[in-house]
């Protein structure tokens, strides 16, 4: 086998292991680049959220890694402290500011030649990110991917099942003909109407529990506008069809006054998969977005 045909067996990307030190703590990280030279200075930082680690569920953050990379984009996943391979104490998506910024300088540092990064993030990931933003305001970043964003509270999760559920579920006959027959128990009524009184509670009624248990009152949600509402940069926001995750942020960020014209700034572009679930699980829709990621990547550098 020629060199040349032994190069051209081998993968569009390689990836290298870095161990990033972040307050006294040891994050591992995995960094793919293409193997022929990156396009631009832009590079990209995949930010994890709540319980999960570098992979990704499906190994999501693997493939988008590795297609992005044969795409011509240097990435970068790790696992944030307490999590996967990184050593420290677990905590909360609200918490992984410093983790994000040892990422940020982890890339950086590992591809010399980029000078900007793109930070892509899932669910809290995506949270983690804007709130990154708000914390620390760094002007290495110069464009965002949120997936999926998280803003649960119990008001906002009980006004989307009433909306998206119930509603479907109260014209259906099937379900009144259960209902005068007395095959629809008495908890689901009881679920229809708790849901029903949350969902009349405004959206910081409802408390969320902070990394040392402090009730935040939604807070966080209130951060991830302010961050939203500054940030000049590229933002491509990608919403899933089939998720309640997707369709409780439209919701919250059509009613709550800090989201007012968030999603409508002329920097931010929408992209809707009517098919996907929230963690593009089907093969065929997490193609698609590691496609969509790539070219618009490509517009922004």
């Amino acid at each position: 086998m020629t060199a040349a045909s032994t190069l051209a067996s081998l993968p569009a990307y390689r990836e290298s292991v870095r161990l990033l030190a972040c307050e006294g703590e040891r994050l591992l990280a995995i960094v793919a680049e293409p193997r022929r030279p990156p396009s631009g200075d832009l590079g990209l930082v995949i930010v994890v959220g709540g319980p999960q680690y570098r992979a990704g569920s499906h190994r999501q953050f693997v493939h988008l890694a590795r297609a992005l990379a044969a795409a011509g984009t240097c990435s970068l996943r790790f696992d944030v402290r307490g999590m996967g391979d990184s050593t420290g104490a677990q905590r909360s998506f609200e918490h992984l500011a410093a983790d994000t910024g040892a990422a940020i300088d982890g890339l950086l540092a590992a591809q010399p030649q980029l000078r900007r990064v793109a930070l892509w993030g899932l669910c809290d990931g995506a949270s983690a990110a804007l709130l990154y933003l708000h914390e620390r305001a760094d002007p290495r970043v110069a464009a965002l991917t949120l997936v999926n964003p998280w803003v649960r509270s119990e008001a906002s999760l009980a006004r989307t099942h009433v909306k998206h559920y119930y509603r479907q579920r109260l014209m259906q006959r099937e379900f009144w003909a259960k209902l005068v027959s007395g095959r629809v128990a008495g908890a689901a009524l009881r679920s229809l109407w708790n849901n029903l009184r949350a969902a009349r509670a405004h959206p910081r009624a409802a408390a969320h529990l902070g990394e040392r248990g402090h009730a935040t009152a939604g807070d966080y949600q209130t951060r991830m506008a302010q961050a939203w509402q500054r940030f000049t940069g590229p933002v491509l926001l990608v919403l899933s069809g089939q998720d309640y995750t997707a369709r409780e942020f439209t919701e919250f960020a059509g009613a709550s006054l800090a989201w007012r014209g968030a999603l409508s700034k002329p920097n931010v572009q929408s992209h809707d998969m009517a098919q996907a679930d929230h963690t593009f699980s089907d093969s065929a829709q997490r193609v698609a977005l590691e496609a969509t990621t790539a070219a618009w990547l490509a517009n922004v550098q």
